[in-house]
């Protein structure tokens, strides 16, 4: 084994090879005129065995993609159908990323199963007429992205690596000819929705049951029960409905909520015209095309239940349709139950019941839509006990600041540094667009690299966030 791999930590797999037959394609990377070292996480390498690469190795492994020891001998570009803002679309696949390794994480962690998975590592079989490439400014702004969810306790995947490529790319949304470069996230799993919607078309039964058992083993290590495909489907209901409520809390819309983009394991990815809403506006959109706001801030629970109709609607082969049925009616709750619950959570404080608790939410939550406070500053004079007067005037925030001093705050909720802050961190697009300016004007990366260390501190102050995880049993 290489030295610079971490043996306690480094645990390759090949779970995948069990469904490649009919999942997935071989692919060759794109050979790319150069390999520019921008970002490395090292906090998320740590966890499967790969801090200690040099910059050297790092690169062969993420940007030639040479692989990994005792890994998969080459990279797999996944194949999927999906619903793409209501429409089905069968013309879908991996078109400009792969898997290209697959590792456990180290048992401190968690143990999951993870994927190494790409974007803009060249053309696939899916491509259709793309050039399978990444612009840099894409990358840059994934990374922020991550970073911000992850400390803000949603469940994403995680940039692990950015290298620019030395192609010059031609968009049509952002000025060209624009900078290249190839992503690599760190993901609990690249099985989608869509996934299953496209064999479900292909009348392909009994690879449904294949990939059910699959997800359930390797990716939710649930035992399948009864019914797998009904054990299945209760998971994805309680991920998917505690990933909505958990993009509300942190005031995110991820843009393009299709079914691709729904994993069964509930974690969010692929992040393309993604935004922080500033306000608590449920019309707030992240995507210049959603003209009809189907993806918008208030609407997101509703899109990734329709999302999840979707997977049951593809399982009906494989379980009663009434039970399938009344798994997806449980949405709604656990929706509710978990935005109370990240509320609090960011929020610092502790409610003795739950009436109390949602008094507090919902009497927050139409302050917030007055427009006239900004979600982070919100949320971190709430912690404090500090909503005055003055900044937080009328009868609306007179009834918040009456539900929270019927919470308690949390303990050791005050004891980090952050949240003596004079003003909040955000990643609002003005920033955003900032942080990308001095990198295309200038070169120079130290905006990004101080920004990534403000959101890391910010999110060590939060601490783990809540999460239900348990699939709820189904009543006869």
């Amino acid at each position: 084994m290489n030295m610079s791999l971490q043996a306690d930590n480094y645990r390759p797999e090949k779970a995948i090879d069990e469904i490649a037959d009919f999942i997935a394609d071989p692919v060759v990377p794109a050979d790319f005129p150069q390999t520019v070292l921008r970002f490395r996480n090292d906090r998320a390498a740590a966890t499967v065995g790969l801090a200690n690469l040099s910059d050297a190795e790092w690169i062969a492994y993420f940007g030639r993609f040479e692989p990994l020891p005792d890994g998969q001998p080459g990279p797999l570009a996944l194949r999927y159908h999906g619903h793409q803002f209501r429409v089905y679309n069968a013309d879908l696949g991996d078109g400009r990323g792969f898997t290209y390794a697959q590792l456990r994480e180290s048992r401190a962690a968690g143990g999951r199963l993870l994927d190494l998975g790409t974007k803009g590592s060249g053309l696939t079989p899916w491509s259709r007429t793309a050039d399978g490439r990444l612009t840099l400014k894409g990358g840059v702004r994934e990374i922020l992205a991550t970073e911000m969810l992850e400390a803000l306790g949603v469940t994403t995947s995680r940039t692990f690596s950015l290298i620019e490529t030395g192609e010059q790319l031609v968009r049509g949304d952002e000025p060209s000819p624009t900078r290249s470069a190839v992503l690599v996230r760190l993901s609990h799993g690249h099985i989608r929705i869509g996934s299953f919607q496209r064999l479900f078309a292909l009348g392909q039964t009994e690879n449904i049951g294949r990939l059910v058992d699959y997800c359930l083993r390797h990716l939710l290590a649930i035992e399948p029960g009864a019914n797998p495909a009904i054990t299945l489907l209760e998971a994805v209901v309680a991920r998917t409905a505690d990933l909505a409520a958990s993009y509300m809390v942190a005031g995110f819309v991820h843009g393009v909520l299709n079914s691709d983009n729904i994993a069964i394991t509930g974690e969010s990815f692929d992040y393309g015209p993604w935004r922080f809403t500033p306000y608590w506006s449920p019309g707030f959109t992240a995507a210049y095309f959603d003209q009809s706001g189907l993806y918008s801030f208030g609407r997101q629970a509703e899109a990734i239940h329709w999302d999840v109709a979707q997977l049951a609607h593809s399982l009906q082969g494989h379980a009663e349709l009434d039970a399938l049925v009344e798994i997806l009616r449980r949405f709604p709750a656990i929706y509710e139950e978990q935005l109370i619950s990240r509320f609090l959570w960011r929020a610092g404080h502790d409610a003795p019941d739950d009436a109390t608790a949602r008094s507090f939410v919902e009497a927050a939550v139409i302050a917030l839509r007055s427009g006239e406070t900004l979600i982070d500053r919100f949320f971190l004079d709430g912690r404090r006990g500090m909503l005055p007067a003055e900044a937080y005037s009328g009868d609306a925030w007179d009834k918040v600041r009456l539900a929270l001093a019927a919470l308690k705050p949390t303990p050791g909720g005050l004891d980090h540094a952050y949240w003596s802050s004079k003003t909040p961190c955000s990643m609002h697009i003005d920033e955003v667009e900032a942080i990308w300016a001095t990198i295309a004007d200038r070169d120079d990366w130290q905006a990004l690299h101080n920004k990534v260390a403000a959101v890391r501190e910010m999110g060590a102050a939060h601490g783990r966030a809540p999460r239900s995880m348990k699939p709820r049993a189904i009543t006869a």
